[in-house]
């Protein structure tokens, strides 16, 4: 191909497209050698990580400033992307108790595209701009784009829509300098080279991105006081399982026996949080929850404030 007919998305120069060198003869390895080269591969993701974390923990603030104040974080991505984003959505409410509305994702292709193949979605990027105008984006919300590539049109186009609207936006992305980067407010960049198997992003690109959401997510959910110390004090008891767990959460939480613990945690209404403040601070159920509602959820201040107002 000349110059001249060269895509404008080539990317035969990005990093993330190369061939690794010491994956060439892959097809001729044992079953061994494989994964031997795909874990000493792997074992470079967290060092690549680790090199972006000024830029994660600026998501983190931005994320829980957003929220604080009635936001929505909203990952947008297609593929592999795309799946990460609604994978990391999908498990926040049963981690954190929060509505479904709070974390949400669009995916290139919708719903259908999360088990099934729909690549050509990835261009389309009057649909992302149609799906981003559904979530009518506002200057609370944060639009995180996820693209190894930092060039899928779907994702920037919906980036675009989401900052012309006033929202914060983060690029996620394994590759410097991509359009995604410019059209977003700052960007996370996760240099992890090429692919064992070369331009699959499913692999280390996509383990990188994994590790980064989880940081934001979690990072976000903490600062905003939905964890007590190490402990999920806003978890789910939606199940006899999740209940002995809450139990156990808040045993751990107020330094009390189990039966102390699942006594507060019945007489609180099965609310982790409530029960937890209830112990710590020594009030009623519904001290504990009018402290909660004062600071927003905040498990650590609505016992500080609870204890001041004894």
């Amino acid at each position: 191909m000349t110059p001249s007919r060269r895509p404008k998305s080539d990317l035969r120069q990005l990093p993330t497209e190369q061939i690794l060198s010491t994956a060439a003869n892959l097809d001729q390895m044992s079953s061994l050698e494989i994964v031997q080269l795909i874990n000493d591969e792997d074992a470079t993701v967290a060092a690549a990580v680790r090199r972006a974390l000024p830029q994660v923990a600026r998501a983190i603030d931005v994320v829980a400033d957003g929220l604080r104040h009635g936001g929505r974080l909203i990952y947008v991505g297609a593929g592999t992307s795309g799946r990460l984003g609604a994978l990391d959505a999908s498990e926040i409410p049963p981690t954190f108790n929060t509505s479904p509305r709070t974390v949400q994702y669009i995916m290139a292709g919708g719903a259908r595209a999360l088990g099934a193949s729909t690549e050509a979605s990835e261009d389309d990027k009057a649909m992302a701009v149609q799906e981003m105008k559904k979530k009518k984006p506002g200057r609370h919300d944060v639009i995180l784009g996820i693209a190894t590539s930092g060039r899928t049109p779907f994702t920037i186009a919906a980036v675009e829509y989401a900052r012309s609207r006033g929202a914060r936006t983060i690029a996620l992305t394994c590759n410097r300098n991509s359009p995604l980067e410019r059209a977003s407010e700052f960007a996370i960049v996760t240099e992890v080279g090429p692919e064992v198997l070369a331009g699959s992003s499913r692999m280390k690109a996509g383990t990188a991105h994994k590790m980064v959401l989880n940081m934001i997510s979690t990072g976000a959910m903490t600062r905003l006081g939905y964890v007590y110390g190490t402990l999920m004090v806003n978890v789910w008891t939606k199940n006899e399982k999740l209940v002995q767990r809450a139990i156990r959460i808040v045993e751990q939480a107020t330094a009390t026996d189990h039966q102390t613990a699942a006594r507060a945690l019945r007489d609180s209404g099965n609310r982790t949080p409530v029960a937890v403040v209830m112990l710590a601070a020594g009030v009623s159920p519904p001290k504990a929850a009018a402290a909660l509602k004062k600071t927003c959820g905040h498990v650590r201040k609505a016992i500080a404030m609870a204890k001041s107002d004894e």
